[in-house]
């Protein structure tokens, strides 16, 4: 007697049997994204309601809904929630990206017809209504003397204030502080350089001016230091916080003193938090226009010295030629804005890599 064999439609042990499902191809998203655009360009642009931005939004409606019907009939309803949701992700992400582009994009286009040799070597002093000629040297000049000024005195403090809230902070001293730091967070810049403006330019600079006040780049510094300060010290406390505390323990249990661990242990490992911080509040400060219009005056000279006479920078140069009424300016500002984008760029990339190089490897 035989026995004969249950056909159970179930795989024999030891086969590795390969599961075949149903699935939207590519090319059929592919279909519904471009009927999706021209039903939503069909309606938008039809009725006259809007623009080509509307059409990308309502494109993205229809695509949702086309995606949804979609692969809901082909590879089922749960299927069918998971690759909205997806795409409705994907396309948040890339509407998030357009403002970008398109600054970058407006920038590039119309700062670069003024990219040449004497947009760089030469100022606005002289330089009238008519003359096409002119360029941005003097405001280069001044941010670049102004930023780094108020970096030399607000990265140190900052720093160090930071690491006195981490590692020694303890009770209302510390509450203090950090409450003073963050108030002084959202204050708007020309709070900071009213400030600067009554108490260094109209009390202070006079000591050094025969008595009267005086306008300079050191000035500017100063109310730039006031807005970069709460930032670095926020960025750098949070950063010091994340380095985990075996880390720390390790090197004590090693008697290591307290500070050798800081500077070699603790610092390091949150470097690039750190100088992602430092990086954040120089782009702020190298693009603030009200203080340097304040206590700087915003001179269309060079001025190599910061502690006298007027000086400019290039967001006050921007803010000028913007509202100048020569037919030449509004290509002066699209140049400055970009010089100014691709200064803090570049200012960025080396921060970055330095931070990269000096910290410890894992």
């Amino acid at each position: 007697m035989t026995a004969t064999a249950v056909n159970t439609g179930l795989p024999a042990p030891g086969q590795n049997p390969k599961l075949r499902t149903k699935k939207l191809p590519n090319i059929g998203l592919l279909g519904i994204a471009i009927v999706a655009l021209g039903l939503s360009a069909a309606v938008v642009l039809g009725t006259g309601i809007g623009n080509w931005v509307l059409v990308l939004v309502v494109g993205l409606a229809f695509y949702l809904i086309g995606v949804f019907i979609a692969v809901q009939a082909v590879e089922g309803r749960r299927a069918a929630r998971n690759r909205t949701w997806s795409a409705l992700i994907h396309s948040a992400f890339v509407l998030a990206l357009l403002p970008l582009v398109s600054v970058v994009w407006t920038l590039v286009s119309k700062g670069a017809d003024r990219l040449d040799g004497d947009f760089f070597n030469s100022s606005m002093n002289n330089i009238g209504a008519r003359d096409p000629n002119g360029g941005a040297y003097h405001a280069i000049i001044g941010t670049l003397e102004q930023v780094g000024i108020a970096a030399l005195i607000t990265i140190p403090l900052g720093v160090l204030g930071a690491i006195y809230i981490v590692e020694y902070g303890r009770g209302r001293y510390t509450f203090i502080i950090r409450f003073f730091v963050d108030v002084m967070t959202g204050i708007p810049s020309i709070v900071a350089g009213l400030f600067v403006l009554a108490f260094w330019v109209l009390i202070v600079s006079p000591w050094f001016n025969d008595g009267k006040p005086a306008f300079s780049g050191f000035a500017a510094a100063l109310a730039l230091s006031v807005l970069m300060l709460p930032t670095i010290v926020r960025s750098t406390e949070e950063m010091l916080r994340l380095v985990p505390a075996p880390l720390r323990e390790g090197s004590y249990a090693l008697g290591v003193p307290k500070w050798k661990t800081i500077l070699k242990i603790v610092i390091p490992t949150a470097l690039p938090g750190i100088v992602t911080g430092i990086m954040l509040s120089i782009a702020r400060a190298a693009g603030e226009t009200a203080p340097v219009l304040l206590v700087a005056g915003g001179s269309a000279a060079i001025n190599f010295n910061p502690f006298a006479a007027q000086q400019g920078s290039l967001s006050l140069f921007v803010f000028q030629q913007a509202g100048d009424a020569s037919r030449f300016a509004p290509a002066r500002a699209w140049t400055a804005a970009l010089t100014l984008v691709v200064l803090v760029l570049v200012l960025t990339i080396a921060a970055k890599l330095l931070a990269r190089r000096n910290r410890i490897p894992r």
